[in-house]
This record gives structure tokens, C-alpha cells and sequence, in this order.
């Protein structure tokens, strides 16, 4: 019997980006891995997948605080930050602004 192989789990990019985009509906998300620039540093795992920045357009925004907006973000990402991202910088903002 051959052994059997786990499937292989997506880009931590692809997670965060999908997982925002089902919660947020974004008119624009770019997510950025900015680990390569904390190699060797607290929290760098040695994954080359800890250290993100994601920038987010939404109208789910409107009228909220930037702590708002932020806790949404998250909030959609909550097992991933327990988890898997050691730091996560938000650019959060609604259409128009």
C-alpha cells in the first residue's frame, strides 16, 4: 500500500484572502506576506508565513471606527490569528475614501 499524503493546504495568502472576502465582500483586498522582512525575528515561526498586511475596501466600513473596522477584519480571521499569524497590519477603509 502506498503511503498517503495529506492535501496540501492553500497559501496562508489564500486563506486570509478568501475568509475576508466571505465576510466582507471587498470592492478591493490586496493581502501582502511581509514575512521575509522579519526573518529571524520574535515571531517569525520559520514558516515564511507569519507576518501579513492586508489592505481592504468595503462597504461593510461605512460608518464605522477604525477599531470597528479592525475587529471585523479579526473577527474573520480569529483561528488564524490564534493560530497561524504572528502580526497582521490592517488597512481598512469604505468605497470613496
Amino acid at each position: 500500500m502506498g503511503a498517503m499524503t495529506m492535501p496540501a493546504t492553500p497559501p496562508l495568502t489564500d486563506q486570509i484572502a478568501a475568509r475576508l472576502t466571505d465576510a466582507l465582500t471587498p470592492t478591493r483586498l490586496d493581502v501582502v506576506n511581509e514575512s521575509h522582512l522579519h526573518a529571524g525575528h520574535m515571531g517569525d515561526n520559520g514558516t515564511g508565513e507569519s507576518h501579513f498586511r492586508v489592505e481592504v475596501e468595503s462597504a461593510a466600513f461605512a460608518g464605522l471606527s477604525r477599531v470597528a473596522r479592525q475587529r471585523l477584519v479579526n473577527g474573520a480571521l480569529a483561528d488564524l490569528l490564534a493560530n497561524r499569524i504572528h502580526a497582521l497590519a490592517i488597512r481598512a477603509r469604505a468605497p470613496g475614501e
